[in-house]
């Protein structure tokens, strides 16, 4: 199995890959199209460990992080691996496989492709609905049941991501990156989104290509694979588990009107009617806790 390290701003799955959960601006469900959202730097990352005595014991069983999400962001996945030896990549939200929308497995399937080829593949925005678009991630609505969400939103309400990589077989790729003239490694490139080569089509339906795997199913080495889980919380479930407000975000409305895209009165959770975060540590968090996670 491949280990599996969380950083401050990335989780590392083996030696080479590496994972980033980047923020980005929320397309409307108005039936019209919008310029790419810009990326707008990275979601810190926690581990499940760090909080063991208030996260859900569901959590407990299952490791992984959580990372915390405002009502006005959504977030893409941005894949950072070696060209001269590359990974299979599996993706799938809530037990359900994001390419194929199928029930999530620990095998790479074929036909039709159930991953990503990293990085041919440098990023993706969300859940694939087939003709060339995706669906974007998005946080939870405050206060709101998951399927509740799902049904008010239209979007894909993000539960658990679980991200699984694979190796290839020995032998396929070299060992070692490949040596310059000058005796220098050559260094990984970092992929970024390209507005360029990333159009929109309306509404919330963004497009992005899934690009087919080149190299054969057959290539990579099905038991040797590393896997984490990744829970999306909004800032309600953040307080209950750490005690402290969410993370300052960079986004609020002159972002959104920056990139000519309309703010939402949903998005502002500053003027909500909310408890305080100390109430957890009053002598009622469980019962508050119990009431954030109960869906």
């Amino acid at each position: 199995m491949l280990a599996v390290s969380i950083e401050r701003d990335a989780i590392r799955i083996g030696e080479r890959f590496r994972i980033t959960f980047q923020r980005t601006l929320r397309i409307p469900h108005d039936g019209r199209a919008y310029a790419l959202p810009p990326g707008l730097g990275r979601l810190p990352i926690l581990p499940v460990a760090d909080y063991a005595d208030r996260v859900p014991a569901p959590w407990r069983e299952q490791g992984g992080a959580f990372i915390p999400m405002r009502q006005s962001e959504a977030l893409w996945l941005g894949f950072h691996a070696a060209a001269w030896k590359p990974n299979a990549v599996k993706i799938a939200v809530g037990g359900v496989n994001a390419l194929t929308g199928r029930h999530d497995d620990s095998f790479l399937q074929a036909d039709p492709q159930d991953y990503l080829v990293c990085p041919n593949q440098p990023w993706i925005d969300g859940i694939h609905t087939g003709d060339g678009s995706i669906r974007q991630f998005v946080p939870l609505p405050l206060r709101l049941s998951r399927s509740a969400a799902a049904a008010i939103a239209g979007a894909e309400p993000v539960e658990c991501l679980q991200i699984m990589v694979f190796e290839p077989n020995p032998g396929r790729f070299p060992d070692e990156p490949p040596i310059r003239s000058d005796r220098r490694r050559v260094a990984t490139a970092v992929p970024r989104p390209d507005p360029v080569t990333t159009g929109l089509g309306a509404g919330a339906i963004m497009s992005q290509k899934i690009y087919p795997d080149s190299y054969g199913v057959d290539t990579w080495e099905q038991a040797n694979q590393g896997r984490v889980l990744v829970h999306i919380v909004n800032s309600d479930e953040f307080c209950a588990i750490t005690g402290r407000e969410a993370p300052i975000t960079p986004i609020d409305a002159s972002t959104y009107t920056r990139y000519g895209l309309p703010w939402l009165d949903v998005y502002d959770e500053s003027t909500r009617d909310s408890w305080p975060c100390d109430t957890f540590t009053a002598g009622i968090s469980s019962r508050v806790r119990a009431e954030i996670f109960a869906c």
